[in-house]
């Protein structure tokens, strides 16, 4: 065991330090923290015996380099000797000489135990080493030449070693790395040399940041390593590291790229190089691992340390070919070499080519098929052939263009999501321009080509017959162009490597019953390269890697003779949007989370953005039988063709509306009353409440009532402004009186119900002693998901009686839970046991529809009928009950209080199981699709902080939550009915990989 003293005393006598000591691991040198008072802190190395002087001398002077060249990058600072030495000559407590030298401590965590890994943060990461990288272009050291296996420029070592590996799938995956490696080894050493880290693990990164903070990368750190080797070779390193285990490989070693490219500019040559390097790296890990563990069999880090890269090598699905031009587009180079040459060679022949419709398009319309602007599908997740065959029927008859790079929602099989849920991200934008005409109508080649493929596609919503014909420039430049969506009889007279000529008719556009399925039209891609796609070209790109894909697959439109402008589609700018709402609206109206979404579409319990990613509703209770119900649809339009007006009229979807609302509660309900809202409807049923009593004041529980929470019950008396109606709501001071039953309720009993209904007493008599009376108690049925009180099973049946017996009424807020929402009962009250007099709907009985029901007795009712009319000009329209009708009978019909019941059991026996695994999860409580996670603290404070970042992840998973409480660290969870379980595996498998980066 390390004897601390002894290195407490050196670092005290020989640097003038006195600090508190923790040894670090190493896996031959000693290292140590040392924390001071001040908060100050150092890192001391105590090399192994016998580390000889060059390598802590190179690793000194590279970072003195790096502090004079670069002296913003987070680096360590070697920190002299009281002597001035940057290294000293100490004995061990064992008398053997080592080298010794100090280093500045840097703030954070190694990457490898960050999260989230970001791709931003990734981004930094390779600024930072393509920063590192050129200030150590210029230096130099003796040691740099030295010759070792972590050098990757001499990775061909693994070679003669393979045999090491048993398993022979892996022996043969690692025999391919080889074997690229060697083919890639000449065009490596022609490349320039230079000092580089050559170890930017994830553990020699340091991050900062914790929660909702940015991440930013603290410390580059542990230059024993450094060699000289090509700058490729650097990033390759890094690379290795960076696409373990991470969600979306490709992705971060694009932003690893573009971030070490912004600084330290790469050329195309060294780009090309950097997937077979990454993949030496990692092979040369393998292997040098494995070969110690023959030597150490029982040390289990060998294993530990193959694991992720077995993982990663084994289950790749890098489309290594395609990487390429993904690498070089990130970085604004050419996609292929070529490309630039291309597209001015297209834009000087514009107007040139033969017209690819026989006839001159510049004036045919364009029609959208966006997210924003169009409505087909109804279902953004299937496509019925029917519908297909009649997309864009709205447009011209004869001839119409279709949006380069637009995003549309027609792309519905599962084989466009890039993920395994349908909240996953989609392949949405369109890129290509799209033709259509009636069926059988000739297409031409605008220019000569020769076949590249030709085939028909039979599957649902595929291509049907399609052709890709090669094309060459002036200058010998390749390109290609795919036409797609044709009749299958093209595959009887063409074959690759023939010629088609400028102006030939070579094919002819297919019916639905022959070209997938879809309206007749022409798919026209223009491609710069085929390499990683061949004959099997993606159309469609994910709004996410439009760098990539517009790069790739340009628009097509100078080979129509048409202008760039006319066809690629604009969506609207979120951010104009925002400006506007901005400039025209109050500050005091939110907007959810730091970078809103705008949001253009929804189905069911999804909805989209403007680009069409999905984003699974997981908060939004409005839209209680999901979002643009077909039925809800087909009965606003039917009304709207008829006629819309309010209850002076007589009509018959008032009184059926009535009558399928009655059915749903107990007989003593009789009178119905409908309005535009829920605040409505609550703010009536207090007026009903004093028209019946006499009485002004209503008492409510801050648990739930408007949203309220609070740490305890607390109790509101209210009043009104003008003695003859209900003017505007004045709540008077709180009487909080909940102090000796603060905590959660983790169980229903009669006895802890009791005491909580004992808490409206104090309130009845403050009431009375105001000479207001008590005119009600109104209040949320089911427990509030969000307050820290949680009223027992069996309160409100106490709360009920004690009302009744001091003369007022009881009032039932079922704008939250009613409606099927809890799964075992229509309403919350039913769960309570208790018997309201008046019931509250809002909110999700018109799913989104504003409307408002309050339900009552006739003799309530009657109470209220002095005389004075109550009239809601839209509550009772004929329009708003057809609507409200429909809700109700989609509810029965669809069987969803059923789906409330199993999914809600199904969510909630997932979130149990978080709430065992994590410490941060302190309560799991609700009913149905009614519910709450309660997150705390390590201390079982309220977790403010984490639930704030929490519900952002969420969002960033593309899952959308509420949160709510008196500390605001409550994640509510209440999707549309309509949510299956699918969607609530995404939930839980989701929020168990953001509970795991919390720190």
């Amino acid at each position: 065991m390390t004897n601390t003293t002894h290195w407490f005393n050196a670092l005290k006598e020989f640097w003038g330090i006195t600090a508190e000591f923790t040894s670090l691991d190493g896996e031959y040198d000693l290292n140590f923290l040392a924390t001071c008072d001040d908060g100050s802190g150092y890192i001391l190395k105590a090399m192994r015996p016998g580390c000889e002087d060059w390598l802590v001398d190179m690793q000194i002077k590279a970072l003195d380099h790096l502090e004079q060249k670069t002296p913003d990058l987070p680096c360590p600072r070697v920190i002299k000797a009281l002597d001035g030495s940057s290294m000293l000559q100490l004995p061990d407590e064992n008398g053997d000489t080592r080298l010794v030298w100090l280093l500045s401590r840097l703030p954070g965590q190694c990457y490898a135990k960050s999260a989230p890994k970001s791709l931003p943060l990734i981004h930094e990461i390779g600024m930072i080493l393509g920063q590192s990288a050129a200030a150590l272009a210029d230096f130099q050291h003796p040691g740099l030449e030295r010759d070792f296996k972590w050098d990757l420029m001499r990775a061909r070592w693994i070679k003669s070693d393979l045999n090491c590996i048993a398993d022979p799938n892996r022996h043969d995956l690692l025999q391919q790395i080889s074997a690229e490696f060697a083919r890639i080894e000449p065009r490596l050493k022609t490349l320039p040399k230079q000092a580089i880290h050559n170890d930017a693990n994830d553990y020699n990164i340091l991050v900062d940041g914790t929660l909702s903070e940015p991440r930013r990368v603290s410390g580059l750190i542990d230059l024993g390593d450094m060699c000289a080797a090509p700058r490729i070779c650097d990033l390759a390193i890094a690379g290795a590291y960076i696409v373990l285990d991470h969600p979306t490989p490709e992705a971060a070693l694009t932003a690893l790229t573009a971030g070490f490219h912004s600084a330290y500019p790469l050329t195309t040559e060294e780009i090309d190089l950097l997937w077979p390097l990454l993949q030496a790296r990692l092979a040369v890990s393998v292997v040098n691992s494995t070969l110690v563990a023959l030597d150490n069999p029982d040390d289990p880090y060998v294993v530990i340390s193959q694991a992720p890269i077995w993982r990663f090598l084994d289950g790749s699905q890098i489309n290594a070919r395609l990487l390429n031009a993904r690498l070089r587009t990130a970085c604004a180079l050419p996609v292929v070499d070529g490309a630039d040459r291309v597209i001015t060679w297209l834009n000087a022949q514009r107007g040139g080519f033969a017209d690819l419709m026989g006839q001159d398009i510049a004036d045919a319309p364009m029609g959208s098929l966006s997210v924003e602007h169009s409505t087909w599908p109804q279902n953004p997740f299937h496509m019925p052939l029917e519908e297909a065959a009649r997309v864009g029927a709205e447009f011209s008859k004869n001839l119409w263009l279709g949006y380069y790079n637009e995003p549309r929602l027609i792309y519905t099989d599962p084989a466009f999501r890039t993920g395994p849920y349908k909240a996953s991200n989609r392949r949405t934008v369109h890129l290509a321009i799209d033709v259509f005409a009636p069926a059988g109508t000739m297409l031409h080649a605008p220019l000569q080509g020769q076949v590249f493929a030709v085939e028909n596609r039979e599957n649902h919503l595929d291509y049907g017959g399609v052709v890709v014909l090669s094309h060459k420039t002036a200058d010998g430049d390749r390109f290609y162009t795919l036409y797609g969506h044709l009749d299958p009889e093209v595959c009887t007279r063409l074959s690759p490597g023939d010629t088609v000529k400028q102006g030939e008719a070579f094919a002819r556009l297919g019916d639905a019953s022959q070209n997938g399925g879809w309206a007749p039209h022409v798919h026209f891609q223009l491609a710069l390269s085929t390499d990683g796609m061949e004959a099997n070209w993606s159309g469609v790109a994910d709004p996410d890697e439009l760098t990539l894909w517009n790069a790739l697959c340009p628009n097509p439109a100078a080979l129509l003779n048409l202008q760039d402008k006319k066809t690629t589609y604009q969506p609207t700018s979120k951010q104009a949007v925002l400006d506007g709402r901005k400039a025209h609206f109050g500050g005091n109206l939110s907007l959810t989370y730091d970078d809103p979404m705008m949001l253009m579409r929804g189905w069911k319990h999804h909805l989209f953005d403007e680009w069409g990613r999905p984003y699974l509703d997981a908060y939004n209770n409005v839209p209680h039988v999901g979002h643009a119900h077909p039925r809800i649809q087909a009965v606003a339009a039917d009304q709207l063709k008829r006629m819309n007006s309010n209850t002076r009229y007589l009509h018959p979807a008032q009184t059926t509306f009535a009558d399928k609302v009655l059915s749903k509660l107990p007989d003593h309900f009789e009178v119905c009353f409908f309005v535009n809202s829920g605040t409505e409807a609550n703010e009536l049923a207090l007026r009903l409440a004093r028209a019946h009593t006499g009485a002004k004041g209503i008492v409510t529980p801050d648990h739930g009532y408007h949203g309220n929470t609070n740490a305890a019950v607390a109790i509101s008396a209210y009043k009104f402004n003008k003695p003859g109606g209900i003017g505007k709501a004045d709540w008077v001071e709180l009487v909080d009186v909940a102090d000796d039953y603060r905590g959660r309720f983790k169980r229903d009993d009669d006895d802890r119900a009791q005491k909580f209904a004992d808490l409206v007493d104090p309130a009845i008599a403050a009431l009375r002693e105001r000479g207001q009376g008590l005119a009600g108690f109104i209040a949320e049925t089911f427990p509030s998901v969000g307050g820290q009180i949680i009223p027992p099973k069996g309160y409100l049946p106490a709360v009920y009686e004690k009302i009744r017996a001091s003369g007022g009424v009881c009032i039932a807020d079922e704008v939250q839970t009613g409606l099927g929402r809890l799964g075992e009962y229509y309403f919350g009250f039913e769960y309570q046991g208790a018997m309201p007099d008046i019931v509250v709907m809002g909110k999700p009985i018109g799913n989104g529809h504003p409307l408002g029901v309050l339900v009552t007795t006739k003799e309530i009712a009657q109470s209220f009928d002095n005389g004075i009319e109550f009239f809601s000009t839209f509550g009772g329209s004929n329009l708003s009950c057809r609507i409200g009708k429909e809700v109700l009978d989609i509810v029965d019909d669809e069987r969803l209080q059923e789906n409330a019941r199993q999914m809600g059991a199904r969510l909630l026996d997932g979130l149990y199981q978080l709430e065992a695994e994590f410490t941060s999860v302190g309560d799991v409580r609700g009913m149905g699709l009614f519910i709450g996670v309660e997150l705390i603290n390590p201390d079982g404070s309220e977790g403010t902080e984490i639930c704030k970042y929490v519900k952002n992840r969420m969002r960033d998973h593309r899952i959308l939550i509420g949160s709510e409480g008196p500390k605001d660290n409550i994640l509510k969870i209440r999707p549309p009915l309509t949510i299956d379980g699918e969607d609530i595996d995404m939930i839980v498998t989701t929020l168990a990989s953001i509970l795991r980066e919390l720190p």
